[in-house]
C-alpha cells in the first residue's frame, strides 16, 4: 500500500457510507484495469456505490475493485491507491484531492487556470491618481444623411393560420432511482 493508501481508503469508505462517490484516477498508471478505450485517460472519473448491481465493490489494502457498466457492458475495474488522486462525495459534495498522485498535465493545467499572487518584485505598483490619464467624453456628430424609418412589422396573425410547432423531443438522459 502506498503511503497515502490508508487515508484514501478511510475517506473513500466514509463517503461510500453516505452514498454515491466519484473517484478520479490516472488510468495510465500500472495496475489499473479499465476498458481498453479508457486506458489512456489521464483523468478518468468513475462512480462507485454499494447499491450498484452487482454489489461486488471491494475496498482493500491494494485499492478498489468493482464491476461497473460501460456503454451497457459490464467490466471489472481495478484501481490501485497510487492511481487514485481525488475522491468526491456525490451526497455531501465534499472532495479530497491528493496532488502528489495527480498526473503532471493536470497539475500544469490547474496552475494555468488558478490565479496565484504575483511576487512583490514583479507586481506592478498602482499609479497615483494625479499621474493617470483622464478620460474625456465628447459628442460625435454623424456625417451620414438621415435614414428612412424602418418598414412596419407585419403581424403574424394577418398571414393566416400556421401549423403548430412540433412538440419538444425527449432528452437523452433519464432519472433512474
Amino acid at each position: 500500500m502506498d503511503k497515502k493508501g490508508p487515508e484514501k481508503k478511510a475517506r473513500l469508505l466514509a463517503a461510500l457510507d453516505k452514498g454515491m462517490v466519484m473517484i478520479h484516477l490516472d488510468a495510465r498508471r500500472p495496475g489499473v484495469l479499465v476498458p481498453a478505450s479508457l486506458r489512456n485517460e489521464s483523468h478518468l472519473r468513475l462512480n462507485l456505490s454499494y447499491r450498484f448491481d452487482p454489489p461486488d465493490l471491494t475496498v482493500g489494502e491494494w485499492g478498489v475493485r468493482c464491476t461497473l457498466s460501460f456503454s451497457g457492458s459490464r467490466f471489472t475495474v481495478a484501481v490501485p491507491w497510487s492511481a487514485l488522486f481525488a475522491v468526491t462525495s456525490q451526497v455531501t459534495k465534499e472532495s479530497w484531492a491528493y496532488p502528489d498522485d495527480m498526473p503532471a498535465e493536470l497539475l500544469q493545467q490547474s496552475m494555468v487556470t488558478t490565479k496565484a499572487p504575483m511576487p512583490e518584485a514583479v507586481a506592478e505598483q498602482p499609479v497615483p491618481l494625479a499621474e493617470r490619464p483622464r478620460a474625456i467624453l465628447r459628442e460625435v456628430v454623424s456625417q451620414e444623411e438621415p435614414r428612412e424609418p424602418p418598414a412596419p412589422l407585419v403581424s403574424v396573425e394577418s398571414e393566416g393560420p400556421k401549423d403548430d410547432p412540433p412538440p419538444p423531443k425527449r432528452g437523452h438522459l433519464r432519472l433512474v432511482k
